[in-house]
């Protein structure tokens, strides 16, 4: 801990230091600097814009608002045309004389449909080619809201999945799988919270609900300095924050669930709110159709949703932010006839206070606290024995970043962060009568993770561009600990026991991060970039899914940290005034201290869970392709990823190398959005990959009367390819000009040729083996043939 804070104050007062002599450098060159400096805004609602882009006429550096909204440009002193533009609003054109520092904020309105077209923006203008990130893509809610959903329910994972470079396992997963790295390997945000569960119904929807989310980005490549603990991606979710001018309503009316979500003013353009819930009620759908006398009466199953959120302006340089998230999935399951009632309840809990101050035009600080929690939980009650088995990941988390613009050619941001962790990966208790069953094992587990970085995005030359961080990281199992002592068997023969607070196992290291733009002209760039990460916290899954099942375990004086290096490079083209944007972009990713099961692992809670742990090493490489439409009445894209990826574990199948289960030779994602008139709006995916690799058995035997099977090398089959075709239709009736209120019809089909895609594969046994007649067949299970919905939407 003292090597992290000694580095953390050398870092910052490096950077301290060394800014004045930038900035005098910068004044010897040019006398007069001024900063433009505010808010970027939805005129509408008040919402801040997060990533709006300003460029000065005649002048090649720009800059994008932050995650804020907060944006700072300096300048000579002079007449300028500033222009502004953001993802699905009108561009907004500002001519100003610049003669002293300017607090200047920006209004920009929604894109309207015009009478003659309907012109639709989904991208900001060059971006694609003039910025020096890699791999980052910014989803616009309303274009989420427009692409085909499962049974009519919004789900903004379901579109990453869509991305080139991104994939899931199959039906029934949430979890994304980026550039061969499993779903731990992604940081999932929500207002800055860890979301470590993002599936509801066992992965087949998201937890986030799209009513209330703000912005959507994922950042699969060259990962910025300012985040870590993962090794493939981040994908980072706003809320919004509430219409801040008038009382707005939103919901909807699905075929499993339903929404609503009110926001409004508490104090006009002063202070905002929003509350957003949904529901499922496949219980109640489903409860008529059980009697009382039924043995199951009583079972059911549902999920809901509650994301709040609150601010309040104190002044042009304070502003507080407090949101919030509760979700639920609740599964009973009863039989009378053997008097079983089982409940399974799980879900993410996230709290987050973030403060802004602008200390001046050029320095703008974010103070962040946050608490988020997730567990899982089963309980079985037949007659009188009671078993209950737990498990989950509790947070308290402080961070504090800067974003400081100390001149026109340099963006710098800075800052730290510091996490308190709880593992419960396994937790067995249970009663019997009087007689309690609570074995004490070493399963909980605490930890401390810190770090501390500094990042700059320099414009060296108008052709060159260079994005360029250090980060470095801590982390340490503390105590409440006791570490065993155990002989070949397992059996204990003693053990060290580590106070609250001691330090247990500490591990640390230098994550550099660099990205280079080269502009060959106005519409055609090639990047590339360099990442180091290091992964202290895991997701161990015994299956091909992201279950509530599957456990987070911490880096331990046994567990290593992950570690990975991500090299990437691509070439970036746009077309026709950016109405097409095109990329290229191969990667290579190198993959250290993975974690995966003993071979013939079964589930133990009476021992530590990474006993059974083994260690290897994985890698990854292939070639991203994008084709994207972003301006007129048809938008959407096609991606294509021709990928490999491999683990190597000394102790898995036979010390040779394997495909990785979420291995995907080829992914192909094509997306459509038509907007046929003021009224209708279409639109269509087709999905098609390559099977999932599975481990299946090989040979049967009898020995002594009992069934035997010999399973192949680890991944040695592939499932049948996976391909899919969904549609839309969006229906917005002519508005009543007596209602204050509006509404739209969403008609879906999912599966419109209803592809039998495997969902697993199991051995069918028949007949008898004493009589010869013993046969075994694989069968296929596969899920959803065409699935039609349709949801009501409203607003007033």
């Amino acid at each position: 801990m003292r090597r992290f804070f000694l580095i953390s104050i050398s870092l910052i007062s490096f950077l301290c230091l060394s800014t004045p002599l930038l900035a005098q450098n910068d004044k010897t060159i040019n006398k007069r600097k001024l900063t433009i400096n505010g808010y970027i805004k939805d005129a509408f609602s008040g919402e801040t814009l997060i990533g709006a882009t300003l460029s000065v006429k005649g002048v090649s550096k720009g800059v994008s608002s932050n995650g804020f909204g907060y944006y700072s440009l300096t300048l000579n002193e002079g007449n300028y045309e500033i222009n502004c533009s953001f993802i699905g609003y009108q561009s907004e054109k500002i001519n100003i004389l610049l003669n002293s520092d300017t607090a200047l904020n920006i209004s920009l309105n929604p894109t309207t449909a015009l009478s003659q077209e309907v012109v639709i923006t989904a991208s900001k203008k060059e971006n694609n080619v003039k910025s020096a990130q890699m791999g980052k893509t910014t989803l616009p809610i309303d274009q989420i809201k427009s692409v085909p959903a499962f049974l009519g329910e919004v789900d903004l994972l379901k579109v990453v999945q869509l991305l080139p470079g991104v994939r899931n396992a199959g039906e029934g997963s949430s979890g994304i799988y980026v550039r061969g790295g499993g779903p731990d390997q992604n940081l999932i945000l929500l207002d800055d919270a860890v979301v470590y569960n993002t599936g509801h119904l066992f992965g087949f929807f998201s937890v986030f609900n799209a009513d209330a989310i703000k912005n959507v980005s994922l950042i699969k490549g060259g990962m910025p300095a300012q985040y870590g603990g993962r090794l493939s991606s981040v994908l980072d979710v706003s809320m919004k924050e509430g219409n801040n001018k008038k009382m707005q309503v939103d919901g909807g009316i699905g075929v499993i669930a339903s929404r609503i979500s009110i926001q409004g003013p508490l104090v006009k353009e002063k202070s905002s709110f929003i509350i957003s819930a949904r529901r499922t009620y496949i219980d109640a759908l489903t409860k008529p159709f059980v009697s009382k006398s039924s043995q199951f009466f009583g079972s059911g199953y549902y999920f809901y949703d509650l994301n709040a959120k609150a601010n309040y302006k104190f002044s042009e340089k304070d502003r507080l932010y407090i949101s919030g998230y509760f979700g639920r999935d609740v599964f009973d399951f009863k039989n009378g006839a053997q008097s079983l009632d089982v409940k399974i309840p799980w879900g993410n809990s996230t709290g987050t206070i973030r403060w802004n101050h602008v200390f001046n035009k050029r320095l703008f600080a974010n103070t962040t606290a946050v608490y988020n929690d997730y567990n899982f939980s089963f309980q079985a009650l037949q007659n009188n024995f009671n078993i209950k088995l737990a498990s989950g990941i509790r947070d308290l988390s402080i961070k504090q970043d800067f974003d400081f613009y100390p001149f026109s050619k340099h963006r710098i941001k800075f800052g730290a962060a510091y996490t308190y962790h709880k593992f419960t990966p396994s937790v067995i208790s249970g009663n019997q009568d009087s007689v309690v069953f609570n074995p004490q094992n070493a399963q909980i587990k605490y930890a401390r993770e810190a770090a501390v970085y500094v990042q700059d995005d320099i414009e060296i030359s108008q052709k060159l561009q260079l994005n360029v961080g250090l980060r470095y990281s801590f982390f340490q199992q503390v105590g409440l600990y006791k570490l065993y002592k155990t002989d070949l068997d397992g059996n204990r023969l003693d053990s060290t026991v580590y106070k609250n607070g001691q330090p247990v196992k500490t591990y640390g290291g230098l994550e550099p991060r660099a990205t280079l733009r080269y502009a060959i002209n106005d519409g055609t760039s090639i990047k590339a970039s360099v990442t180091k990460n290091f992964q202290y916290i895991h997701l161990v899954s015994n299956s091909g899914t992201t279950l509530p099942t599957d456990i987070w375990v911490s880096s331990t004086y046994k567990v290593k940290p992950q570690i990975s290096w991500l090299y990437a490079a691509g070439f970036f083209k746009n077309f026709k005034n950016n109405m097409f944007e095109t990329s290229v972009e191969l990667y290579y990713k190198d993959m250290q201290n993975q974690i995966e099961y003993s071979e013939g692992y079964t589930p133990n809670s009476l021992d530590d869970t990474e006993n059974s742990f083994v260690f290897g090493k994985g890698w990854s490489y292939g070639s991203e392709f994008l084709f994207n439409k972003v301006r007129g009445k048809l938008t959407g894209w096609v991606g294509y990823t021709l990928s490999w990826t491999w683990r190597k574990f000394a102790d898995l199948n036979f010390g040779e190398k394997y495909p990785a289960k979420y291995d995907r030779r080829h992914d192909l994602s094509v997306v459509g959005m038509y907007q046929l008139n003021k009224k209708w709006k279409l639109s269509a995916t087709f999905v098609y990959g390559t099977g999932n690799a599975v481990t299946l058995p090989q040979r049967f035997y009898l020995i002594d009367g009992v069934l035997t099977q010999e399973f192949s090398r680890i991944n040695q089959y592939r499932l049948p390819s996976y391909h899919r075709l969904d549609v839309a239709a969006i229906l917005t009736p002519n508005k009543n000009q007596n209602r204050k209120w509006k509404s739209e019809w969403v008609f879906g089909a999912y599966n419109v040729y209803s592809r039998q895609n495997p969902y697993f594969i199991y051995y069918d046994q028949s007949g008898s083996a004493a009589e010869g007649s013993l046969r075994i067949q694989a069968k296929q299970v596969s899920i959803f043939p065409i699935i039609p919905s349709v949801t009501w939407n409203f607003k007033f």
